[in-house]
């Protein structure tokens, strides 16, 4: 079309011998929904830092192309069974329709919910990645993901509210998907009793490494030859009980700044973890 073709001309030029630049427009804002190599805010929730947490279901909430579209993609390497104990390479999907968004799509949630708790009874948790019409039309899913948690024994269910439009960078959604586990994960752990593990001085945390390729398991094999004990992975090859496992870690070790800064930070804060 000939906007776009408009648009696009800035794209593409030819080099002139002697001119120092060839007038080649780059590194601009991405457009909301439109299909580019730059990801937005749930590509950074969905695709970076919650999709690889392997003993947890991850919904792409909302139509079938956002999910299809991280599917995948990114070598996140992990030990286990898919479909058992795993489900990070499985895509799940409310495959939102255009009566979806007229009539609200908490119904359908709901049914994705109880499938997903009868299709696959040993995950550990999961969480709601919200595509942008369902920041559009305002469904609950807070609500959807309280009740349904007491109505499965207190299952951990994270609601993230990480809809494209809120940023055209994949970096907001590292934000908001670190705001999640604060609120959905940190805040809901039992008062200080009985820890699952018996800490040691020694406990480090792996943070923002997503073992693609497996480096996270380079990373550690080194640690542990140190002496350190490496008890959580955030997120590559990771698991809902070592984000709850963190907070009693001495040392967070932070690989990637730019995705996990935020809740380093919480966690220094609140923890005392440096």
């Amino acid at each position: 079309p000939e906007k776009t073709a408009k648009r696009r001309a800035k794209h593409l030029n030819v080099h002139q011998a002697g001119k120092s630049d060839c007038g080649v427009k780059s590194n601009i804002k991405s457009i909301p929904g439109v299909m580019t190599i730059r990801g937005c805010a749930y590509a950074g929730s969905k695709g970076v830092v919650w999709g690889p947490i392997k003993d947890m279901v991850h919904i792409s909430h909302g139509p079938v192309g956002c999910g299809q579209y991280s599917w995948g993609s990114r070598r996140n390497y992990y030990v286990g069974t898919t479909g058992v104990d795993s489900f990070v390479t499985l895509q799940f999907t409310s495959d939102f329709q255009e009566k979806d968004i007229v009539f609200g799509g908490d119904k359908k949630l709901i049914k994705v919910l109880d499938e997903i708790q009868e299709l696959f009874p040993l995950n550990n948790g999961i969480t709601i990645q919200s595509e942008c019409p369902i920041g559009l039309i305002g469904d609950d899913i807070e609500a959807v993901s309280r009740s349904k948690s007491k109505e499965y024994g207190g299952k951990t269910i994270v609601p993230v509210r990480c809809e494209g439009f809120r940023g055209v960078s994949q970096s907001l959604g590292h934000h908001i998907a670190n705001d999640a586990v604060r609120d959905w994960i940190f805040d809901k752990l039992e008062p200080e009793g009985e820890p699952k593990f018996q800490p040691t001085p020694y406990d480090v945390a792996i943070i923002g490494d997503y073992n693609i390729g497996g480096d996270a398991w380079s990373s550690r094999i080194l640690l542990e030859e140190m002496g350190l004990r490496v008890i959580a992975q955030w997120s590559g090859d990771g698991s809902l009980a070592e984000l709850e496992a963190t907070p009693k870690a001495k040392l967070n070790i932070l690989h990637c700044y730019r995705s996990m800064n935020y809740i380093s930070r919480h966690m220094e804060e609140k923890f005392g973890i440096p």
